[in-house]
């Protein structure tokens, strides 16, 4: 199964009040694992971008100038998000703004009924709490140090890291983890070594395990092979008469 989890940084709050997009970013997860795949583009918004906007992502007009329209990364994005449900927090919002881009590109707009919007799973199961995703970063205990300013592929990757608490997968993974080592365990402790009740016939003749011996010989005392040569009997020593 392959999910797609979406965030965006804008210059405002209403698309159609001339606010447009300038980051967006996406994770890959393939059976609830980040594969590493991710889409992560600037944009120019062909306009200014507010101080209070900018006060919370830090991306200037200045930045954006040389980056590109919407427009023409639009079919990459359409083509990398393919037709994964996506995983987004406050989804409205930011599949508003998307939407609003794909209008103006000439494309269809993405149905809503493909959404996840993890707001929504974090007020159903933390009822009456706060489910901003810096608190839901401190609920789970996710590292959420790098967030200093909002960015959209840092906020996916974050997103993601909460989704999978919300759903409870990692659970499940760590779960399934733990079972596979204790079936190990017990398959292992099955195994019987049994000594052979005749030893094989050697292989080697007394003269190669000699030539053996006298070359091993040349290596030195701190040679390994000692190790695993049989000492060698002392000669009898002749009484004196």
């Amino acid at each position: 199964m392959r999910e797609i989890v979406l965030d965006t940084e804008t210059t405002g709050l209403d698309p159609y009040q001339g606010h447009r997009l300038v980051e967006i970013g996406c994770v890959e997860l393939v059976n609830r694992i980040p594969s590493g795949q991710t889409f992560h583009r600037y944009l120019n918004p062909q306009r200014d971008v507010p101080a209070e906007a900018f006060a919370i992502h830090g991306i200037s007009a200045e930045f954006l100038r040389d980056k590109p329209l919407f427009a023409e990364i639009a079919e990459e994005f359409v083509a990398f998000i393919a037709d994964a449900p996506l995983v987004i927090h406050n989804a409205a919002f930011d599949i508003g703004f998307i939407n609003a881009e794909l209008e103006r590109a000439g494309l269809p707009a993405l149905p809503r009924d493909r959404l996840v919007d993890t707001l929504l799973l974090a007020r159903r199961k933390h009822a009456g709490g706060s489910n901003r995703l810096d608190d839901l970063c401190a609920r789970y205990g996710i590292d959420n140090s790098r967030r200093t300013k909002h960015g959209a592929l840092l906020d996916a990757e974050i997103l993601a890291e909460v989704y999978l608490e919300l759903i409870e997968a990692r659970q499940a993974q760590l779960g399934l983890a733990e079972g596979s080592t204790s079936a190990t365990k017990v398959r292992q402790s099955t195994i019987v070594v049994r000594p052979r009740p005749v030893a094989l016939t050697p292989r080697i003749s007394i003269e190669e395990r000699e030539a053996h011996r006298q070359f091993v010989a040349t290596l030195g005392n701190g040679a390994i092979w000692h190790d695993y040569l049989p000492s060698v009997p002392a000669e009898p020593v002749a009484a004196a008469g």
